[in-house]
């Protein structure tokens, strides 16, 4: 069974934040970040997925998100987020 990789999108509920990151469990990380075990999230929860993707493999999974965390990604992100 091939490896999934999910790369996400998640926004503060309660502040004016995103954040982009990757997993193989999108369910687990969102648990991971809503319950202050990342560093960075847990100062900005509750979180909630605004947008993922999959991808069969771990490089391109990673390439994704540091597309996403460039200046065409945001921009990206903004224009979906805007359409919500």
């Amino acid at each position: 069974m091939p490896e999934l990789f999910y790369i996400y999108v998640l926004e503060s509920l309660s502040f004016n934040k995103r954040y982009v990151g990757m997993t193989m469990d999108i369910n687990r990380r969102l648990k991971e970040h809503n319950s202050g075990k990342s560093k960075f999230t847990k100062a900005f929860k509750p979180w909630k997925i605004i947008y993922s993707e999959t991808t069969s493999n771990r490089k391109s999974a990673r390439d994704r998100e540091k597309y996403l965390k460039s200046a065409a990604g945001r921009k990206f992100i903004k224009k979906i987020s805007l359409n919500d």
